[in-house]
């Protein structure tokens, strides 16, 4: 019994751990997925911003900030920004969403910061910091205004995370966010904010002490070590991390193993008494075969003519006792095995439905090629090239599919230059299709594109163009949500001076209230637009020598019309 108590502990001690981390695990994708979702909420904002008219006026001409300043009160307000606002090239604030509050930023200089230098300099950038004038922690995002031969400035919008941190607070265990020196910046657990995971270096110290990222803050170390277990506050807790999309920064997770533990031991203690149990009824079954035996060698001496009948009986009934109790012990066998198989499958379908909450574009493939990758290796292992290679060259596929969506998305996404030149307008069309695939496929709207066999030469410039009609799409798919049998068509007409493209849904049309202001900045119909898309995609199309209009309305449908210079 010493044996098998052993046995159960370690048995226990095992599977708790692996319920703990698998509990950690799903808990941490969930989380960095929230902090992940809200990044990516805000990152568009500084770029959309940049390309906004009043802005590079106020830089221009810095004397009448009020315009600027009430509009980006009015988006702050919309976007829920700690803050937004306009810095000059010299580094003082312009015009900022909280020039009405005793900590406006407005006349502040920010020339020292990180964010301001990188962005001038590279067009975008990224910190973390505390707020020199607020004193409030949060996440600054700044986008250059102007080419980098000529920067007029820098757009920041500042975002705190106050909301994921409440919700943090009311889940199991700890979770928390370290940037890539190492300092808590967000956390279920306050009083861990600005403590340090390790001690930090000289060099850590004194970047973060020139960039006045946390000025005040001793930066004192949490020392939770590097293994996956962490002794906190007397209990264990097991460590899971994931990378975020911020620059070397990570999600932690510490999730206590002792329930996990307690759960772990209530097993093994139910199997060492089924154990127990079993033992004593073959102690009890070989007691009474040798009362019976005894007895038999006994009566054998007085009766011998009745010994061998009631040895025959005997045996008989020993014998069916065996059948009967093998066939139990079968029976109870796969009652276990099946028990356990169907408990295995209410997981797998638990984290099917926790991976489909989450899974974007790039995860069917990326874990295609994973199962692909681990197949080959398995054959390789057993000697089968042939299969090996079939699995590879699957691979390769998974891997020019995701190589064609990432390229697109990072076309998209790279800053645009300010010259026009000589454009196939299929091919904007094509890469602005793949964008906004996932959201097509996502919303069951089917797509029809008329693409003309011949190339549709056009003036402009690839990314802007692909804005355009990536707008146009989105702002269509807005309008077919909940539509049964929504389609969107984009149809081109050439002619010898110029390109129109028609696109054109059918859902419900425009609302006549917003027809005349429908290409007004922050004029919208919906509760979360900005009302920037249709306004900034017409001054691109007219940057060009084109326009965009709304070419038909009404309630079988909405019709966008983009015209363009031939070259």
């Amino acid at each position: 019994m010493l044996v098998l108590a052993a046995c159960g502990e370690v048995w226990a001690a095992r599977t708790a751990r692996e319920q703990a981390d698998a509990d950690a695990g799903r808990l941490a994708r969930d989380n960095a997925a929230l902090f992940s979702s809200e990044l990516q909420k805000f990152r568009l904002l500084p770029v959309a911003l940049s390309e906004f008219p009043s802005v590079a006026a106020l830089l221009a001409r810095p004397d009448d900030p009020a315009r600027v300043n009430a509009e980006l009160e009015h988006l702050a307000a919309r976007t829920n920004a700690a803050a937004i606002y306009v810095i000059g090239r010299e580094g003082v604030t312009l015009a900022a969403s909280n020039y009405r509050q005793p900590t406006s930023f407005v006349g502040q200089n920010y020339s020292f910061r990180p964010y301001f230098i990188d962005a001038l300099r590279d067009g975008a950038a990224e910190l973390f910091a505390l707020g020199t004038v607020s004193g409030r922690p949060g996440l600054f995002i700044a986008s250059r205004i102007g080419s980098a031969a000529r920067p007029l400035g820098v757009i920041v919008v500042k975002i705190e995370f106050d909301s994921i941190e409440r919700a943090w607070s009311k889940q199991p265990g700890l979770t928390f966010v370290a940037e890539r020196h190492g300092v808590v910046i967000v956390t279920s657990r306050p009083r861990w904010r600005f403590r340090t995971l390790d001690t930090l270096a000289d060099a850590a110290r004194r970047e973060i002490a020139a960039a006045r990222q946390f000025p005040g803050r001793d930066l004192a170390p949490l020392n939770l070590g590097r293994g996956s277990d962490v002794a906190l506050d007397g209990a264990v807790y097991r460590r899971v991390r994931l990378p975020l999309p911020l620059a070397g920064a990570g999600l932690h997770v510490l999730i206590p193993l002792a329930p996990a533990l307690s759960a772990a031991h209530g097993q093994a203690w139910s199997m060492l008494a089924a154990a127990a149990g079993l033992l004593a009824f073959a102690l009890l079954w070989l007691f009474r075969q040798a009362e019976r035996d005894a007895l038999a060698e006994t009566t054998r001496r007085e009766l011998e003519s009745q010994v061998a009948e009631r040895t025959s009986a005997m045996q008989v009934a020993n014998a069916a006792l065996l059948r009967q109790s093998a066939e139990r012990a079968r029976a109870d066998e796969r009652y276990r095995e099946a028990r356990e198989e169907l408990a295995q499958a209410s997981r797998l379908a638990t984290l099917g439905q926790i991976a489909a909450g989450i899974a974007h574009e790039l995860n069917q493939p990326a874990a295609a090629i994973r199962a692909f990758a681990e197949n080959a290796r398995a054959f390789i292992e057993m000697g089968q090239s042939d299969r090996a290679r079939e699995n590879l060259g699957h691979i390769v596929g998974l891997t020019q599919r995701v190589s064609a969506i990432s390229g697109e998305l990072r076309q998209f996404a790279r800053k645009r230059t300010r010259g026009a030149g000589v454009v196939d307008m299929n091919d904007a069309i094509d890469g602005a299709l793949m964008i906004v695939s996932h959201q097509l496929r996502r919303g069951a709207v089917s797509i029809e594109w008329r693409r003309d066999p011949l190339p549709l030469a056009v003036r402009g410039e690839r990314v802007r163009l692909e804005q355009i009609i990536v707008n146009l799409v989105q702002n269509a798919l807005q309008a077919l949500a909940g539509h049964a049998d929504g389609r969107i068509v984009i149809a081109p007409t050439a002619s010898a001076h110029q390109v129109e493209i028609l696109v054109t849904d059918n859902g419900p049309g425009v609302p006549q209230a917003l027809v005349e202001t429908l290409f007004t900045p922050f004029a919208t119909g919906r509760e979360d637009g900005l009302g920037l898309g249709l306004a900034i995609a017409r001054d691109i199309a007219r940057g060009f020598g084109g326009d965009l209009q709304l070419a038909a309305n009404g309630p079988d449908g909405a019709s966008f019309a983009l015209w363009l210079e031939r070259p």
